[in-house]
């Protein structure tokens, strides 16, 4: 699929209309913990690092989005495949939370004006809420991991959720949905984090309505 993704304004008022359009499926937290992801788009800049996706240093200026490996000592989902996030402290929006974990994750400071929107939350196995918020980043120079959650940063060109490949659909025996995966050079992430980079491609870039709450993650996300 052939899109211009370029990190301009453009790209900007697009993804936001696109998510004001969305009408919001929302999950009762009461017994479950609630967070937040922050999916902020940067442009490429360098090399993505997972499953060997081809950087052009020409296509530097394309849109990308931050994705985190996790600390292996992580009591949730360590050394997972993640958007920059964590939980939502008492007071707090998700909106706030997104932007605080990703300024403490990320090194990445950004105001409330680079909010875009939300996309649907997802619940996971591991008792968690996720409420994913959509970030404008722009043109961003070095990002600094922190060592106690991130073990490593990188840049995932928008461009590669856009595959004729994918998603990956896979039926589990005795399972009634399928896990969702997404597809990265020769590698893959598995839903929770596909789940929301899949309605990210579907609703932010492509302006589908798309929901993806059902969809089921491996056993390896489970905690």
């Amino acid at each position: 699929m052939s899109l211009e993704l370029l990190t301009d304004d453009r790209l900007r008022n697009s993804i936001r209309i696109n998510l004001q359009e969305l009408d919001l499926c929302s999950i009762n937290t009461a017994d479950k913990k609630h967070a937040a992801v922050a999916l902020t788009i940067v442009d490429c800049r360098v090399s993505a690092n997972i499953g060997d996706i081809p950087f052009n240093p020409a296509d530097a200026n394309q849109a990308a989005l931050i994705l985190t490996i996790r600390a292996a000592k992580l009591k949730n989902h360590g050394g997972q495949r993640a958007f920059p996030g964590g939980r939502i402290d008492p007071g707090e929006t998700p909106e706030l939370a997104a932007l605080r974990e990703l300024e403490e994750e990320v090194g990445l400071r950004l105001d409330s004006s680079r909010i875009l929107g939300r996309l649907d939350d997802y619940a996971t196995r591991s008792g968690f809420v996720i409420t994913p918020v959509v970030v404008w980043g722009g043109c961003v120079t070095d990002l600094i991991a922190s060592p106690a959650e991130v073990e490593s940063i990188h840049r995932i060109p928008i461009s590669e959720l856009l595959r004729g490949d994918a998603p990956i659909l896979e039926r589990k025996k005795g399972r009634e949905h399928p896990v969702l995966k997404m597809p990265l050079g020769n590698d893959w992430i598995a839903a929770p984090t596909a789940a929301i980079a899949y309605q990210f491609r579907e609703v932010a870039i492509l302006g589908q309505p798309t929901r993806v709450a059902h969809f089921d993650q491996p056993r390896f996300a489970w905690s």
